[in-house]
């Protein structure tokens, strides 16, 4: 069956016109200490729970950080990527989340807040916090997460597979994906640079070692020295070898992705593909002249903010659920 994907991008943004008027209608809107009076320790269980967690295992931290772009760009940030479905039909059954980790934590979280203030803090808001504090937990900016959110009710496996950029997509696909999401060019570099930290599966960039376009070639966008190296790692076909997608600073939240892009040594076709508008390209060449004059961490910060405003249930739109992988 073919599929329509500019009929898919229309209804995607008519979505996200129709909450963003609806969040509005209702008189609710995010903010930093929403839960003040309510749950006042909500942040300090939070941020105890990540930097325990990350201690001893860091490579939670990059897993924890995409969940909530995962969460976000499928029908909002409102906790439906970790909804369970009995029969695997849930956005945390898709492909692209298949990668995912660290929903335990997740869970960890939310217990320890229902004890403390049972009924009050969202699944949505967890995910949002928790990424703040993985990233920070890294070495990386902090900012202020503003809080509010509701949890959906709604997780489809089909919409997640066609909602979730992938990362053959190329920059005209990037830019479409973010701007139906009211988010901006700056933005989609901006944070872009989460690629800092973090590992992926050969079988996500193979192709562009062996089989660029069909006809076993390679990807000429590539630096042909980081194919050499990448090809020890990954053979032909590979599924399961584990890759580092900023090799040497790995485990560090830190302006060196940009670097690596900007000598034609990104990762995926989506990272080389912020080379092919002059917008995306200014801005990665700028950020990795070095690390202190970068405003990477600052403006990384204010897209977080911007992206975890997506399409959100507030008010008493949704619910809080009691148990993050089922509703109510």
């Amino acid at each position: 069956m073919a599929i329509n994907y500019s009929n898919c991008l229309l209804i995607s943004l008519s979505l996200f016109l129709i909450a963003f008027a609806s969040n509005h209608a209702n008189g609710e809107v995010l903010k930093v200490g929403f839960y003040h009076k309510t749950c006042p320790l909500v942040e300090v269980i939070v941020k105890e729970i990540v930097d325990d967690v990350i201690s001893r295992v860091p490579s939670l931290a990059a897993p924890l950080l995409r969940m909530h772009y995962h969460d976000c760009f499928v029908r909002g940030c409102d906790g439906s990527v970790l909804l369970d479905s009995p029969t695997k039909q849930a956005e945390k059954d898709s492909i692209p989340n298949l990668s995912l980790r660290g929903y335990q934590i997740i869970d960890k979280v939310k217990t320890a807040l229902e004890k403390s203030c049972p009924g009050i803090v969202s699944c949505a808001d967890i995910v949002a916090l928790v990424a703040r504090d993985v990233t920070v937990a890294v070495k990386g900016p902090s900012w202020e997460v503003e809080t509010g959110r509701r949890d959906g009710s709604v997780s489809n496996i089909t919409e997640a597979l066609f909602n979730l950029i992938p990362p053959f997509a190329n920059i005209t696909s990037l830019k479409q994906g973010f701007l139906q999401r009211g988010l901006s060019v700056k933005d989609l570099v901006v944070l872009s640079g989460s690629h800092t930290i973090g590992i992926s599966h050969c079988s996500s960039f193979n192709d562009r070692l062996y089989n660029f376009t069909g006809k076993g070639d390679t990807d000429p966008s590539l630096d042909p020295n980081y194919i050499k190296h990448l090809k020890k790692k990954c053979p032909p076909n590979d599924q399961n070898t584990l890759v580092e997608m900023d090799p040497g600073s790995v485990g560090t939240f830190d302006n060196s992705y940009y670097k690596l892009v900007a000598k034609r040594r990104g990762l995926f076709t989506s990272d080389s593909a912020l080379l092919d508008d002059s917008e995306t390209k200014d801005y990665l060449k700028k950020q990795g002249i070095n690390q202190y004059g970068s405003t990477f961490f600052k403006d990384f910060g204010e897209s977080m903010i911007k992206m975890g405003r997506v399409q959100v249930l507030t008010g008493n739109q949704g619910e809080i659920r009691k148990v993050c992988s089922r509703v109510n």
